[in-house]
């Protein structure tokens, strides 16, 4: 059972605003959920049609109804079960590495599956311009399918971060040097940018190094990658490359 208060609680939570007043976020299906109890990340209370989770104490879970569920979760078919975490407080930036940076990243799906590759190829530390989407939307935990526990991730005033970083910066344009022909460095900022506009022109401007990916096709008229599918691409040849 799911009091009225609850479902006024876990609904709020849709919304960047409430999540951030509440300082707490969920996470839907067994896989996301059973990857963030393994991490740090506190759980606040568990809800759940059948018992999946014997570790989580009776305290922190309740069993309920699928046309709860339904009432409270963000998925047009809802999974099984819903939990709710406390946000971790933000961790500092380590400029070690290779560290991936987004521009103006809008779209859930997009920044899930970046944190993805990110986590896949050993990338620590991610860092967003401050109007990028939520990193605790639902959408993009969805997409994150754990991953979210094992990146850092944090807002920030991206040009006032690579004005001051001694890391050298790459970033992603269709008119850049061939990726394939580059000798690539252990350490340095991979900037990507918004899905629609590409880098903005303040961030091009501290772009030191300008990559591109070739387009293959005989028409040539194929207009840019996705913004997940280039990060994969170009964190591969980072890595390969060393």
């Amino acid at each position: 059972m799911v009091s009225k208060n609850q479902i006024k609680l876990i609904t709020s939570l849709h919304q960047k605003k409430y999540r951030s007043s509440n300082q707490l976020f969920f996470a839907e299906g067994v896989k996301v959920i059973q990857e963030l109890l393994k991490s740090n990340f506190e759980l606040e209370h568990l809800y759940e049609t059948e018992l999946f989770f014997e570790s989580v104490s009776n305290e922190k879970k309740s069993l309920i109804t699928e046309s709860d569920l339904k009432k409270i979760s963000a998925l047009a078919n809802p999974n099984t079960c819903l939990a709710i975490f406390r946000m971790p407080k933000p961790k500092s930036i380590i400029e070690k590495g290779l560290i991936v940076a987004l521009d103006d990243i809008r779209d859930p799906g997009n920044l899930g599956t970046i944190m993805r590759l990110c986590d896949w190829f050993g990338i620590e530390q991610l860092v967003c311009s401050e109007s990028s989407v939520d990193v605790y939307n639902p959408k993009v935990v969805q997409a994150t399918m754990g991953s979210i526990s094992r990146v850092n991730v944090n807002y920030i005033d991206l040009e006032s971060f690579l004005q001051k970083s001694k890391l050298p910066v790459f970033g992603t344009f269709m008119d850049g040097t061939i990726i394939y022909n580059e000798t690539l460095p252990k350490e340095g900022i991979i900037v990507f940018g918004n899905e629609a506009n590409g880098i903005s022109e303040k961030i091009e401007k501290l772009v030191k190094k300008r990559i591109a990916i070739p387009r293959f096709g005989s028409i040539q008229e194929t207009e840019s990658l996705n913004v997940a599918t280039a990060t994969a691409i170009v964190l591969n040849e980072f890595r390969r490359g060393n």
